[in-house]
């Protein structure tokens, strides 16, 4: 399963490394809707959480669909900038349609497949189809995803007022400090490319990065088998401080590809019993299962979702998930007429910080 990007003729300089603020605080309101993929991080989210206004924590949980399973296209630039405040003049240069199905894909959690034309928002029965999607995500992305199609612009402004607030409750502060590691991360990168070629600066990036053996494909291992072209504007990789253990990538139609990589690794998995492990590894030596481990990773989902995204029957997923629930590694929870399923992260990290990152990637 990668995801492989066309860089076939792509001058040097198309293919960038750098920072982006926006990007690094997309990382850091993940970690803050989802600290049990970064322990290391978890006394940082409690002391944030614990110094944020109330209407701003309520809003970021509002909001919370857009970088919890995965990140809005819209917030991982292309073309990054050395201040917040200009990505944001950038994103708020992207079209209605545009925005607004780069929200849907990560609030509805139905890929653009099934939010394809006619445009929700013009469109009624697109309407209906992306509400029901988001229904099945839970309330707040389905109250979320309304007020995204009733009123675009405002929820577009609320967003980046969000976001501005966000700057001046944590992340300014945290940036100063973080600026300075992404830049020395981006001077070795740089410096091993000029020496040993773009191959070993992508290895370095990431174990599941890699150069194609004819240099023209750049090769992520990723959750589903997708290929993009860095033809129209080229490819960028921003590296992130709060992003570890997670690799993203931007690969859909109409968006420029970009690569988002940790600086630092996971931290080391606490002991746990040879049974647990021997019933956990049993659990997780058929393929069908990995992979829905890793679609769970994204975030909970019900059996149809899964049954959909890997074209397998509903009772095949049920198996599956049933034999996952007796090792321990998920949970279910009924909400509704939907029973959705988490990923039990702190079980998965116990076997080991190369399984939970392969997983979380």
């Amino acid at each position: 399963m990668t995801v492989r990007i066309d860089i076939s003729g792509l001058a040097p300089d198309r293919l960038r490394f750098a920072a982006s603020p926006l990007a690094e605080l997309t990382a850091m309101l993940h970690v803050l809707a989802e600290p049990g993929h970064h322990p290391q991080r978890a006394d940082w989210a409690r002391e944030v959480w614990a110094g944020l206004r109330p209407e701003l924590a309520e809003r970021l949980r509002e909001a919370e669909c857009l970088w919890r399973s995965s990140q809005a296209d819209f917030l991982l630039p292309a073309r990054p900038r050395p201040s917040l405040a200009e990505e944001l003049d950038d994103v708020d240069r992207i079209d209605d349609e545009t925005y607004v199905t780069a929200a849907l894909v990560t609030t509805c959690g139905g890929g653009r497949a099934r939010l394809a034309a006619p445009s929700p928002l013009t469109d009624a029965a697109a309407r209906e189809r992306a509400l029901d999607l988001a229904q099945a995500r839970g309330a707040r992305q389905e109250a979320f995803a309304e007020r995204l199609l009733t009123d675009p612009a405002g929820v577009r402004a609320w967003v980046r007022r969000t976001l501005e607030e966000c700057a001046d409750a944590f992340f300014d502060a945290a940036w100063t400090d973080v600026a300075v590691r992404l830049a020395t991360d981006l001077r070795l990168k740089q410096d091993l490319r000029r020496r040993q070629g773009l191959g070993a600066a992508l290895a370095s990036v990431s174990g599941a990065v890699s150069l194609a053996p004819d240099g023209d494909c750049v090769v992520v291992d990723k959750l589903q088998d997708k290929a993009t072209t860095a033809q129209d504007g080229g490819v960028t990789f921003i590296p992130s401080a709060f992003g570890s253990p997670h690799l993203v990538v931007v690969h859909a139609p109409g968006w420029q590809p970009v690569v988002q990589y940790p600086v630092a690794d996971p931290g080391p998995a606490g002991p746990v019993s040879l049974e647990t492990v021997t019933l956990r590894l049993d659990a997780l030596a058929h393929p069908v299962r990995l992979r829905l481990l890793r679609t769970l990773a994204r975030g909970p989902h019900t059996t149809g979702e899964l049954a959909h995204t890997w074209d397998l029957s509903s009772p095949e997923v049920s198996r599956h998930l049933a034999v996952l629930r007796r090792a321990g590694l998920l949970t279910a929870e009924r909400h509704g007429r939907y029973v959705r399923h988490t990923l039990n992260v702190p079980d998965l990290t116990a076997l080991g910080s190369d399984l939970l990152a392969a997983v979380l990637r």
